[in-house]
């Protein structure tokens, strides 16, 4: 309801992709200009205590300061940026740093860049500094350049390289990590979805039916279309597949009950593809706990703080439960997908219309209109089959999800 009052629609990138009032960032930083509370971006809690995530849109020529609210209330101290600022001639992100040496003003906040490295060909690691009534703060942005949009990055290498850089920088610091890339959904989802099963990693909650889709699906009752087409969605189990393999040939164990220990894959990925298949002991087809409480946290101090804990602001109403669809991903040899469940080219839908099966990059984004009837191409059920061609305008959440 937030995204969708008068004066803050010309805040959403997409006016289709607007954030639950229930886990929305709320900002309450005085700044000038009428200081409305409103950012197109999400709270999602992660895998462990005190491991929380903004994912947030790229900022807009209108909202960098606001972006920069959100950045000083929360006391940020990693910015992950997963787009680049123009993308096949299109605006993707407005640049809210400046040029290296120099410095910027973005309403009352001094951004000044004072180092910029090329930490790998595809990561740029900034150290920015801001200032805010004489007050500066630090942090440093990784801004990752070879995930186009719509698409995935060609290797599993460059993500997890990143991802461990952002952890490192991040350290013991309870602050949020924040992620954006254009609209906050697709390579966002995949960045927190990525790093909230690094935790369940190491902190040893990988269970005999731990899922990579229950993950997703309760990011998406965070934010909306956390992780946004197809080909993101399969990149996770690549990466994931890469993630475990890595940590067992380190020595690590994926379960704390040595009993349930077994391979995580029947033959080597290399040789053979990635094979999704409940034949492993981790088999990325099951159910994993959601370790987030459901419980809101107590209410923010009076006045406006200058930084804020995300502890402190709380989440209003229940967690919502997401159900799953029995949904498999197989890939074979040659790039070639199967275990579809008979995802046909053309199927028609309860509404009339008809549901073509991916084809290409431009077909594979969900259909975010509401369908009465649940089906491979709805929402709730992860079909990322349709496009949506003209925003809409907000819509509920899928039925299953507002379910007790």
């Amino acid at each position: 309801q937030a995204g969708s009052v008068q004066q803050n629609l010309k805040k959403n990138r997409y006016k289709d992709v607007l954030p639950y009032d229930q886990s929305r960032v709320v900002l309450s930083l005085p700044a000038g200009g009428g200081d409305s509370d409103y950012i197109n971006a999400s709270v999602i809690q992660g895998a462990t205590k005190g491991r929380t995530y903004i994912a947030s849109q790229g900022p807009l020529s209108s909202t960098v300061t606001d972006f920069w609210r959100m950045i000083w209330e929360y006391d940020v101290k990693v910015v992950v940026m997963a787009c680049r600022e123009r993308e096949m001639g299109k605006k993707e992100c407005e640049r809210y740093w400046a040029p290296l040496g120099q410095s910027a003003t973005f309403g009352p906040f001094t951004v000044c860049d004072e180092a910029e490295t090329e930490a790998t060909g595809e990561t740029v690691v900034r150290t920015l500094s801001v200032t805010y009534n004489q007050e500066t703060h630090s942090l440093v942005q990784y801004h990752f350049l070879s995930w186009p949009d719509h698409e995935v990055p060609p290797t599993a290498p460059g993500v997890l390289d990143l991802l461990e850089r952002a952890r490192t920088a991040q350290g013991t610091h309870t602050s949020p990590l924040l992620v954006h890339c254009s609209a906050g959904c697709g390579r966002t989802g995949v960045i927190c979805a990525l790093d909230y099963i690094h935790d369940l990693l190491v902190t040893k909650q990988i269970t005999a039916d731990f899922s990579i889709m229950k993950v997703v699906l309760e990011l998406r009752t965070q934010r909306p279309a956390a992780v946004q087409t197809k080909d993101q969605y399969l990149f996770i189990f690549r990466v994931v597949a890469s993630m475990f393999e890595s940590f067992l040939q380190a020595g690590g164990s994926l379960s704390s009950n040595p009993s349930e220990e077994r391979p995580v894959c029947a033959s080597s990925s290399r040789q053979t593809g990635l094979r999704l298949l409940p034949i492993t002991m981790t088999t990325i087809s099951g159910a994993v706990p959601c370790t987030a409480s459901s419980k809101a946290g107590p209410s923010a101090p009076p006045g406006p703080p200058r930084r804020r804990r995300l502890t402190d602001s709380g989440r209003s109403g229940p967690r919502r439960s997401a159900t799953t669809a029995a949904f498999a991903w197989r890939q074979v040899s040659g790039g070639k997908e199967a275990g579809e469940r008979g995802i046909s080219q053309k199927r028609k839908r309860a509404d009339g219309g008809v549901c073509l099966a991916a084809t290409s990059l431009d077909d594979d984004y969900e259909d975010v209109s509401p369908d009465p009837q649940p089906s491979l191409c709805s929402p709730g059920h992860m079909g990322f089959n349709l496009r949506v061609q003209k925003p809409r305008g907000p819509r509920d959440l899928p039925a299953e999800w507002r379910r007790l």
